[in-house]
């Protein structure tokens, strides 16, 4: 095959994910695995019938139509509207997705030329670096930094030039756990505006905001032509194996990430669409009910955390608890969480690999808490040997 490398430069470095790293570290150890953000309970046992119904009947066996359902489109829409009062046509403004993970990836595609800039925030999830290098596209990174993983707005400001062609924004913001409050959003609205930028948002954690509410960006003045929101029934509902999400935008966006999505996929999960879409309807006290749960869960880990003397910076929202090793006498995170397992029998996931400056977050550790409550005290117990 010659001297050239067989994986293409925009994806070089980017082989096997850390995830997968430290699940095989999980697994050869027998250790508690609070690194891979899913839970280990199902969702709501009616929603599991619906797909199963759907299976059984025959719905959704074949390939559903290429922007998704109509009873999921329909669904969606009203979600929107139920919660924030946004108003999107099923129709021509709805695109279901194979999660949110494709969603972006077809947004990122479609939208983006090569040597387009990119501004997201820093520490990133890792799709959102990997689909900007398939577009071509150049990340340039907001960092949000300890303690408070705030951005810096007029940073963000001076990050951008004449090759800027769209904001990514993740809020709630896997892994800090920082919610964007109104002031914030509305600053980035107004820099969006003011330069003409398309905005993607990813908002799969919507449901879970502890402190204050969340906002969707697409809201606000001037943002709802220029903005595709991105979200999925995986994290909201304990699904994750489903691979369900969505896109919401005007028209013409909504069409552009279409044209790329369908050559992705084209279609995906017909009858798990069929009770995603009885998900989204499920009463109020179930959204209060699981926000409740994960807040006691996150308050369960962080306590176990601090007493283990561990920094722990505490999440606004998601599943994720980013903490700082230095109070242990540790430097580096990476070194830090590949000896966890053998220490004292836990997984965690470094934050520095998802950083493009790994200098920032070498020390940050990241925990999820979407563990039953049996599973978080055995691990704040084996923690303690720390």
């Amino acid at each position: 095959m010659g001297t050239r490398p067989l994986l293409n430069r925009r994806l070089a470095g980017m082989g096997t994910t850390i995830f997968a790293e430290m699940s095989a570290l999980a697994v050869a150890t027998g250790s508690v695995n609070l690194g891979q953000g899913f839970p280990d309970t199902d969702g709501p046992r009616e929603i599991a019938q619906a797909a199963a119904d759907a299976v059984l009947s025959g719905k959704g066996n074949q390939y559903p139509p290429g922007p998704g359902i109509p009873e999921l489109r329909t669904a969606i829409a009203e979600h929107q509207q139920r919660f924030y009062g946004l108003s999107y046509d099923p129709d021509t403004e709805v695109l279901v997705t194979a999660g949110a993970t494709e969603a972006l990836a077809a947004a990122l595609l479609a939208l983006l030329e090569p040597g387009d800039e990119v501004i997201a925030f820093e520490p990133f999830y890792d799709s959102y670096a990997a689909c900007i290098a398939m577009a071509g596209a150049v990340r340039v990174p907001l960092t949000l930094r300890q303690p408070t993983f705030r951005p810096d707005l007029d940073e963000l400001r001076s990050l951008i030039t004449p090759r800027t062609r769209l904001l990514l924004i993740n809020t709630p913001h896997n892994p800090t756990g920082l919610v964007l409050d109104p002031s914030e959003l509305a600053a980035i609205a107004e820099l969006a505006v003011e330069h003409d930028l398309l905005v993607i948002t990813d908002e799969v954690y919507e449901h879970l905001v502890f402190s204050g509410t969340h906002h969707p960006l697409a809201a606000l003045p001037g943002m709802h032509e220029r903005t595709v929101s991105i979200s999925s029934a995986g994290k909201t509902f304990s699904f994750t194996g489903w691979k369900v999400g969505w896109v919401t935008a005007s028209p013409a966006l909504v069409s552009a990430v279409r044209t790329a999505k369908q050559y992705l996929t084209y279609v995906s999960a017909g009858p798990f669409q069929y009770a995603v879409a009885e998900a989204l309807r499920l009463p109020d006290d179930y959204f209060d009910t699981f926000r409740a749960d994960l807040l006691r869960k996150r308050d369960l880990l962080a306590d176990g955390l601090s007493a283990a003397g561990f920094r722990v910076f505490n999440p606004e929202g998601t599943y994720f608890i980013t903490t700082d090793i230095t109070p242990l006498g540790e430097k580096d995170g990476i070194e830090f969480c590949r000896a966890l397992p053998e220490r004292c029998g836990v997984v965690a996931i470094p934050n520095a690999v998802f950083y493009d400056d790994s200098e920032a977050g070498r020390s940050l550790v990241r925990f999820t808490f979407c563990k039953k409550d049996e599973v978080l005290a055995e691990a704040v117990s084996r923690l303690r040997r720390l």
